[in-house]
């Protein structure tokens, strides 16, 4: 938003000329909005109160007919490969993440509602430098909290999953284990193309469905990994998480036709 506000100084001068001219206030700010909103769209910039775009279906009419192809042990094999040539980097970003969870778990009522607003953009951290290293790009700290200018539509992504994926598992369960691993691209399509929450939990869905069952295993596989390295007295989980993070973005990565650009292919 910063950088729009710098480069549309006309919309500033409107806003003054407006002020001076005695007229209200809200004027100039409703000019200002729609010129960066403008702006915005056109570069592909997000800010984090964007509430995100409506990508065209056609996009991804192909997918309807045409079931995706999860290869898991490719998907393993690779976000492990990332982790290992980066260590440094998703090492330090775990040690934040888990801090801001310990920091959660402190906190009652209205306070720990603001942790965990924040949750869904910090872990898309572990998104952000995977798509960053596939564009071929180097990967820099700063990177990880990317996720912050994607704020309102992860949230409000992660808001709605968690309520109808709670409602399903009251419905007899397995409801809510279906909506659970089929929900499980709305991130990437929300960063990837800068959708809106609602049609990125479609498109997720509409797309896993097809193959539901590799993703239900590849989801098992995930949630083994994070166990086992839960087992070591937590601190496995330094390592599992941003490898099973990593292993996520990359099947969705290869799924979509994107190949991590930085791993050689064996």
């Amino acid at each position: 938003m910063i950088s729009a506000w710098i480069n549309l100084s006309p919309l500033k001068n409107i806003f003054k000329k407006e002020l001076n001219e005695g007229l209200p206030a809200h004027y100039g700010l409703r000019t200002l909005g729609q010129g960066i909103a403008t702006y915005n769209k056109q570069k592909r910039v997000m800010a984090a109160f964007d509430f995100g775009t409506t990508v065209p279906p056609e996009q991804f009419s192909h997918f309807r007919h045409h079931p995706v192809q999860l290869d898991i042990q490719r998907a393993l094999r690779e976000g492990w490969e990332l982790f290992r040539n980066n260590p440094s980097e998703f090492l330090g970003f775990t040690l934040v993440c888990f801090a801001a969870w310990l920091v959660g778990l402190l906190f009652d009522g209205g306070s720990s509602i603001i942790f965990s607003s924040i949750a869904a953009p910090l872990y898309s951290g572990y998104t952000m430098a995977v798509f960053r290293i596939a564009k071929g790009e180097s990967l820099e700290f700063s990177d990880f909290f990317k996720g912050f200018n994607y704020l309102l539509p992860l949230f409000l992504a992660s808001l709605a999953c968690t309520l109808f994926v709670s409602f399903g598992l009251m419905l007899f369960i397995l409801p809510g284990i279906y909506l659970a691993v089929s929900y499980m691209f709305t991130t990437f399509f929300i960063i990837d193309y800068k959708m809106n929450f609602w049609q990125a939990m479609e498109t997720s869905r509409t797309i896993i469905t097809r193959s539901w069952f590799s993703f239900f295993a590849f989801a098992i596989v995930l949630f083994i990994i994070n166990v086992a390295g839960a087992f070591l007295f937590g601190i496995g989980m330094i390592v599992s998480a941003p490898v099973t993070a990593c292993a996520a973005a990359v099947a969705y990565r290869n799924c979509m036709g994107v190949q991590i650009s930085s791993i050689d292919e064996e």
